[in-house]
């Protein structure tokens, strides 16, 4: 059973599509949780919660799990079930940008929860939301409680067609045609902004970077 974290902004709407491409109904899709939406400590006990009834459903007829949840919420049913996590992380600039703008472009009032409704209306600038706590090290928010090493496979979003042929060969034995969704229009060389802020996000989302680069040196250099 593949348990399939969506981290924002990384490509997980299009990973979705290839996953309901290849699971049809045996795919449940998670986003109930809004986790950037809760805070912290709720959250946290609320993954803990979940964790412990999770690890009494059998999840009969599903295959795979997708969506914004923290993974610590699936841990124990490992007790039950032969699971394999996977994600996908980027470069922690570009998605924080990406979000900041996605945000923006797509905004409904009648949809948004509190702080994406609190960013637009607002107006936030880009300062505020990519060096605001709200979204500080969001990888790092999500994987609380549930080291890095934990997951079988974590894809780089730029190098998305590679890694989605490499995923499908080794954990569903097959192949799976790229479907691409919510792709922005940042343009070649990512979003243009200027270099001292680009160093200030590196800094903020210090943790992330660190996370994102653990990642490209193992993709680098598989077992």
């Amino acid at each position: 059973m593949i348990i399939s974290l969506h981290l924002p902004k990384t490509a997980g709407t299009s990973f979705a599509a290839a996953l309901e491409q290849h699971f049809g109904t045996k795919l449940l899709k998670d986003y109930a949780d809004l986790p950037i939406n809760t805070p912290e400590r709720e959250r946290n006990k609320a993954a803990l919660q979940a964790s412990l009834c999770n690890a009494e459903n059998d999840f009969s007829g599903i295959e795979c799990i997708h969506g914004h949840f923290l993974p610590i919420k699936y841990l124990l049913l490992a007790n039950k079930r032969d699971l394999r996590f996977v994600t996908w992380m980027r470069s922690p600039v570009e998605r924080v940008l990406s979000h900041y703008f996605f945000w923006k472009r797509t905004y409904d009032p009648k949809t948004a929860p509190p702080l994406r409704r609190k960013v637009i209306e607002e107006d936030w600038s880009i300062e505020r939301f990519c060096l605001g706590p709200e979204v500080r090290d969001l990888y790092w928010q999500f994987l609380w409680g549930f080291p890095i090493e934990y997951f079988d496979f974590i894809g780089v979003t730029e190098f998305y067609e590679d890694d989605l042929e490499f995923f499908a060969r080794q954990y569903l034995q097959t192949s799976i045609e790229p479907i691409m969704l919510n792709v922005g229009d940042k343009g070649e060389g990512g979003y243009k902004i200027d270099v001292s802020l680009r160093k200030k996000i590196e800094s903020f989302h210090a943790r992330d970077m660190d996370l994102y680069q653990r990642v490209l040196e193992k993709r680098k250099h598989p077992v």
